[in-house]
């Protein structure tokens, strides 16, 4: 019964020590620093957070910036950037409506809705609130302002 009970303590404490489950890999990435960035679409403001990622730190090196962003699928703003990010690809497995991304090495991506994906994309940044954010980037090309609060 010793014998049992020690097994079974021991195969318990190399499970957590081994634990790489997919929930744990996403908390690590889903940290968020307490920067805050300003995204201004015409009139409307909104406010994000940006990740805590090699990613995020250089795009904020880069603010503030004004880049005109074409639609693509009727749910995301994307423009390529003249230089490369570092990136971190993964797959978020769904889109949410506010999410700012990286499409490969400089291609920056703001969703407006929600959807599941194959894609891989490095987080930047999320929207606090992106209740308004579809109307305020309309369906065409639209300048949006980044800029950090």
């Amino acid at each position: 019964m010793t014998i049992l009970f020690t097994s079974l303590f021991c195969l318990q404490v190399f499970a957590c020590i081994q634990d790489n489950s997919p929930q744990q890999d996403e908390l690590q990435q889903e940290q968020t620093t307490d920067m805050q960035l300003k995204i201004t679409v015409g009139k409307a403001t909104f406010s994000a957070t940006l990740q805590s990622n090699a990613t995020a730190k250089a795009f904020q090196e880069r603010l503030p910036l004004t880049l005109t962003m074409n639609d693509l699928n009727r749910n995301e703003k994307y423009i390529d950037l003249p230089e490369r990010l570092p990136s971190n690809a993964s797959n978020p497995g769904t889109i949410q409506n506010g999410d700012l991304m990286l499409y490969g090495s400089n291609t920056l991506v703001l969703f407006y809705k929600s959807f599941s994906t194959s894609y891989s994309y490095t987080r930047i940044g999320k929207i606090t609130d992106p209740a308004g954010l579809a109307e305020a980037l309309g369906s065409g090309t639209v300048d949006v302002t980044f800029e950090l609060e």
